[in-house]
């Protein structure tokens, strides 16, 4: 399918799942126009299947493949719910503190179960207790897919269970630098369950916050899927008219993210509501659309050089390319504050960027395909 073909069809996506959210019928003057293959590849490369399946048989279309979809999804939602108590008593029972993370809390605040395809559950515990958690993983029938690599241990179990268990919200390292410093004492942020012992919660700004950081990190590594525009939605839909905006706006300022907020939300709104969309609206959605939901390795090169020539606009692709590896003192200020404020060690940040570039495959993979782009549009 060419990008072309692939947006339209993600078009058709984008209107089925806004009925879906919305509780309404798709006009039939959509649904004689669908290429049925077609759709389906798009709405499984954005995890938007099962959403649009509940749309389709709105209108009294029953797709084997839509319809199966769907079926697993919410399946799976009653596993995953049903292996998180366990896991979470368990906890109760050592004395772990926990708390479950945005999707498994997201998908109950779409309209219908399943809407909200699950691939994992994350939770966040006690850093201190790993060795003891992986013990508990284990007891429970889990197998250990990897395990002190990162912040977070991931965790398998027939048939489709698979848990992340945090130790911290975003990983050390140069673009995680803002993120990770905030949230370093993501404990002193959370509020006590009422109803156990050991549970905690975030109010619902700072769940927002946190999802927003969250969608910014893939944002930023070159794309994010049209699913992260639902999620905004269904968020504001429940949530909206008793947010403290500004206290949301004032937090995520820290991180450098309170435009890409309101940006994103906008975006949301007009496209869940129905509104003209301006062509830099098409823009930046084009960017979410070709993305997938976590965006492919290809199309994140192409969707960072693209977005970022775009914003920046650079004349030539070697200038782009020239900041990527020796990034402005604005852009050091913002993504790694810890070199903004050690000046002198920022030439270990260039010799780290380059050492990302030879020794971890995925950022070769990404920096080429940029640079590939690049070529191909002769910038």
């Amino acid at each position: 399918m060419d990008k072309n073909e692939y947006r339209k069809n993600a078009y058709n996506m984008i209107e089925l799942t806004v009925c879906a959210i919305n509780g309404s019928v798709p006009d039939k003057s959509l649904l004689d126009n669908i290429d049925r293959g077609a759709l389906f590849e798009v709405c499984e490369s954005h995890i938007l299947t099962a959403c649009v399946s509940y749309a389709l048989e709105s209108a009294g279309l029953k797709y084997d493949e839509f319809s199966e979809a769907k079926n697993k999804s919410i399946r799976k939602n009653i596993i995953l719910d049903t292996e998180r108590k366990k896991i979470l008593a368990q906890l109760e029972k050592e004395g772990i503190w926990y708390m479950p993370l945005k999707g498994a809390l997201l998908k109950d605040w779409y309209p219908k179960l399943g809407m909200r395809q699950m691939s994992d559950n994350d939770i966040l515990c006690d850093n201190s207790a790993r060795d003891r958690i992986k013990d508990i993983m284990l007891g429970l029938g889990f197998t250990c897919d990897k395990f002190g690599k990162s912040v977070d241990d991931t965790y398998l179990k027939e048939p489709v269970s698979n848990f992340e268990m945090h130790g911290g919200l975003f990983p050390k390292g140069d673009f995680y630098s803002a993120l990770t410093e905030y949230y370093s004492d993501v404990k002193e942020r959370l509020i006590k369950d009422d109803k156990n012992s050991y549970g905690y919660h975030f109010t619902n700004e700072d769940f927002y916050i946190y999802m927003i950081a969250h969608e910014f990190k893939h944002y930023s590594e070159g794309g994010t899927g049209v699913r992260s525009l639902v999620d905004i939605y269904v968020f504001h839909k429940k949530f909206g008219k008793a947010l403290d905006m500004n206290y949301i706006q004032s937090e995520l300022e820290k991180m450098s993210m309170d435009e890409f907020e309101r940006g994103t939300r906008e975006l949301a709104f007009k496209l869940f509501e129905r509104a003209e969309l301006s062509d830099n609206d098409k823009a930046e959605l084009d960017y979410y659309i070709l993305s997938g939901t976590y965006g492919v390795i290809a199309h994140k090169g192409q969707n960072m050089a693209e977005r970022n020539l775009r914003k920046e606009g650079y004349d030539t692709g070697t200038k782009y390319l020239l900041k990527r590896i020796f990034p402005p003192m604005e852009q050091i200020k913002e993504s790694y504050p810890f070199y903004y404020r050690h000046k002198m060690l920022i030439p270990i940040l260039w010799i780290k960027r380059g050492a990302k570039f030879i020794f971890v495959g995925k950022v070769r993979k990404r920096i080429i395909a940029e640079f590939n782009y690049l070529h191909d549009n002769k910038k």
